[in-house]
């Protein structure tokens, strides 16, 4: 009764008007699938919109420069989906003719995506049974089974997986699949849970034992550690700034950042190995949190007096006009401190 109570609950309460739900071939399930790692479905959709407008096919993706790609997905976050996204479009256009491929195999070994989303992919757009096991369907199997410690743990993924391979219904997959994201999403929710509400309270053995908002159980806590970093804010007269195309890989990966420095004495060095005079301002510290470390950012303004395009070599940045902003992919604290110094100007 399990994937019919679902069923039944989805009917008359699932989300069925969802951007990617609409035509959902296997490239817009893809997309949306990729961009919802991480991040919340009202988040996604206004991004979703954008990114599919710009590039509303395979092709199209796989045809755009990396710069453009990141550009339209700045603000999103964990830009290393964006990346594979990329890379996994070109190798669709060069391997498989641009037609996105339909083989379970085939998709999961394709860069960025797993077995969940493979399944995700397949079941929503071809209708294939495939289980899934994302945040939300780990949470519901977690508190249905009273399935305890941390979901990251192999151990626990591995009976959660036998638990979602086991309840996937044979007909009507998708909207099942859709069901169990769904009813994780806005029923049973990470620390509120809506048990009144839930289609599986019945048989809920966390419900029955009082530990639904103790399941799943939380990762083992641990201290961030804190990074501290120099940025240059170098403007020039136009009030266009110089930024750097940080390395393929690694934080931020691909995108285009201000100059970073270990500290204070390292910035003035390289402006004074550049011949760049100025007053250096700076401004309070600015925190970015990423999974597994705190940044802190210290930025440092610096405002030249006469032009500089001869003395700055145009294979280390590039200026970057506030003013009409290029397609440039920007992590978020840098649109932030952008804004900022536009606001100043």
């Amino acid at each position: 009764m399990f994937s019919e109570n679902i069923l039944a609950w989805f009917a008359d309460h699932g989300r069925k008007d969802l951007p990617w739900q609409q035509q959902p071939t296997p490239y817009r399930v893809w997309v949306s699938e990729i961009m919802l790692q991480q991040t919340q479905v009202k988040t996604v959709i206004p991004f979703y919109q954008r990114f599919m407008s710009r590039f509303p096919d395979v092709q199209q993706l796989a045809d755009a420069p990396l710069d453009d790609v990141l550009h339209h997905w700045s603000g999103l976050g964990y830009y290393a989906r964006a990346r594979n996204l990329h890379k996994a479009a070109r190798l669709v256009r060069d391997t498989y003719k641009g037609i996105f491929p339909e083989q379970f195999e085939q998709v999961e070994a394709l860069p960025g995506i797993g077995r969940s989303t493979a399944g995700a992919i397949l079941s929503l757009a071809c209708g294939q049974r495939h289980a899934i096991l994302d945040g939300n369907v780990k949470r519901v199997l977690a508190r249905y089974h009273a399935v305890h410690g941390w979901t990251g743990n192999s151990t626990v993924l591995r009976e959660l997986w036998l638990l979602a391979e086991a309840a996937t219904p044979q007909q009507n997959v998708a909207a099942y699949n859709q069901a169990m994201m769904d009813l994780g999403a806005t029923v049973c929710r990470r620390g509120t849970p809506d048990c009144e509400s839930c289609p599986l309270t019945s048989g809920c053995l966390a419900r029955r034992q009082g530990i639904q908002r103790d399941l799943p159980s939380p990762r083992p806590r641990k201290v961030l550690p804190v990074r501290e970093v120099h940025m240059l804010l170098l403007q020039d007269t136009q009030q266009a700034v110089w930024l750097q195309q940080r390395p393929a890989s690694g934080i931020w990966g691909g995108l285009w950042s201000f100059p970073e420095f270990a500290g204070a004495a390292e910035l003035q060095g390289w402006l004074d190995e550049r011949s760049l005079p100025g007053e250096i301002q700076q401004h309070d510290v600015v925190r970015h949190t990423f999974s597994h470390f705190h940044l802190d950012i210290t930025p440092c303004l610096v405002r030249l007096q006469n032009p500089v395009f001869s003395v700055m070599d145009g294979h280390e940045g590039v200026w970057y006009n506030t003013r009409q902003p290029g397609a440039l992919g920007l992590p978020a604290p840098v649109q932030r401190l952008l804004q900022r110094l536009q606001a100043s100007d």
